[in-house]
């Protein structure tokens, strides 16, 4: 996981993403946890920041476990865990004779691997969060409205945080930021950025603030 973001973009984002998620990936704290609270220069302000403070406060608690925590997906260790199943497994069996008894072996032994295999399942899909920023044409400009158009936008692998935030930019005009969690396989961000600006009656312009990987 990489993070390249300012103290203040960092902090927006990461309290946006913990509104509605535990932990940066999976269900428990893991070493993407450890990554993230060790780029953080100092614990979050609670009051302006009260998700990414719940989840400072719980992985600090922590103490020198931090260090320790394992990767919450680790597709390498798995695959490595396949192939080494795969040369466990003896399909062909040791006995040259090609006789019915040894063919009944090969299939029963086929059929066992298979099963196991379809068992594991598909790996976790990769995702990313995307942080946008949209622009207005103008200071009375709805961006309540604005953020219902943008948020009404559907794709199978998007979720929309809850709540967008409006930043001042100036002479009273704010752009509307909003946060959205995609799975990279499935959502395109040109082509979500392209559906957003098709709202021409209120965006300017769109603009990705962060871009991080899960």
């Amino acid at each position: 996981m990489s993070i390249s973001l300012s103290a203040t973009t960092a902090n927006v984002v990461l309290n946006g993403f913990f509104e509605d998620n535990s932990f940066v990936s999976g269900v428990e704290a893991s070493s993407a946890d450890a990554e993230v609270f060790k780029a953080l220069a100092a614990a979050p302000d609670a009051s302006v920041f009260p998700h990414l403070a719940r989840w400072y406060k719980h992985i600090a608690s922590k103490g020198d476990a931090i260090a320790s925590l394992k990767t919450a997906d680790a597709p390498a260790a798995a695959a490595a865990e396949e192939e080494e199943d795969e040369d466990d497994i003896d399909l062909f069996g040791s006995d040259e004779e090609e006789d019915a008894e040894a063919e009944r072996i090969k299939a029963e032994r086929l059929a066992a691997y298979q099963a196991k295999k379809a068992a594991k399942g598909p790996g976790p899909a990769a995702k990313s969060m995307i942080t946008f920023e949209i622009k207005p044409w103008e200071a009375d400009t709805d961006l309540d409205e604005l953020e219902k158009l943008v948020k009404a936008i559907e794709m199978d692998g998007l979720i929309w945080g809850q709540r967008g935030q409006k930043i001042p930019i100036a002479y009273g005009i704010c752009k509307l930021q909003i946060n959205a969690t995609v799975e990279d396989a499935k959502v395109s961000t040109d082509d979500l950025t392209d559906q957003i600006m098709e709202f021409e009656d209120f965006v300017q312009s769109v603009d990705i603030a962060a871009f991080m990987k899960l």
